[in-house]
């Protein structure tokens, strides 16, 4: 069984309804999936979506683009989590768009940090052209014990500060792109144990379906090319990555 440990349904852009989605992943062997909030309205939609779903958990999250809208209006989706709420997030920073002040940014994920720590929930973070500020909050603020970087995108380097903070790393379909070289070297260097496997849905479609909205489904192309990377077998990424998945978002044995 596979588990796609981050992807956005409900959402705009998605070329199938979300009980279509749901069906999909299932037939390719996706058995788990969590559906991941970026804002309040998103975080509440994907709360209510896993609620109706057998094995589909959600995560609440302010998203550093949407961080000038204030943590506060995560509050009430977080003041008593429903149980199927497993992580804050996803949250950080995006100097590459900088759709929110940077000040803001750093605001929301500093106090996004202390929400997962507060109410044990796994924290799932979101960087891109911001690694060193990135690093420095979370090592400011005190990462939590169970923290995902969410679609890796950076090399070996950035992958053993992460790793060395004691965080999980999740590849997306961006392991399958001609150009990532980096990316494959930090899987390469990744263990197992500490990998999980994500679409982000409905972006970042792996190759061969470029072009086209993401989903679920397509789980194991990423899972193939993540075994191609290190140089094992694709069992053996499935079984860790659904393990991994497992341990950081404290989702019942399968």
């Amino acid at each position: 069984m596979w588990t796609d440990s981050h992807c956005h349904l409900p959402y705009e852009g998605l070329d199938a309804t979300e009980d279509e989605l749901v069906a999909q992943a299932l037939a390719a062997g996706v058995g788990r999936i969590v559906t991941v909030g970026t804002d309040a309205a998103q975080s509440a939609a994907a709360v209510e979506l896993a609620g109706r779903h057998e094995g589909m958990w959600a995560t609440v999250g302010l998203h550093p683009h949407d961080a000038s809208q204030g943590v506060a209006t995560l509050e009430a989706l977080l003041a008593a989590p429903d149980p199927v709420v497993v992580a804050v997030g996803e949250c950080g920073l995006d100097y590459h768009y900088d759709r929110s002040p940077r000040p803001a940014q750093r605001e929301a994920f500093a106090a996004q940090i202390g929400l997962a720590r507060d109410r044990d929930l796994a924290l799932v973070i979101h960087t891109r052209d911001a690694w060193d500020d990135t690093f420095d909050i979370l090592s400011a603020e005190g990462a939590p014990e169970r923290t995902v970087v969410h679609c890796f995108t950076g090399g070996a380097l950035e992958a053993r500060r992460a790793l060395d903070l004691g965080a999980w790393l999740s590849f997306s379909g961006i392991v399958t792109f001609k150009t990532a070289g980096d990316v494959r070297a930090a899987a390469t260097l990744c263990p197992l144990e500490r990998m999980l496997v994500e679409t982000d849905s409905p972006f970042l479609a792996p190759v061969p379906h470029r072009g086209k909205p993401n989903r679920p489904a397509l789980v194991p192309v990423v899972g193939a090319a993540l075994a191609a990377a290190k140089g094992v077998g694709v069992d053996e990424v499935e079984a860790a990555t659904t393990a991994g998945a497992a341990a950081v978002f404290r989702l019942p044995v399968a």
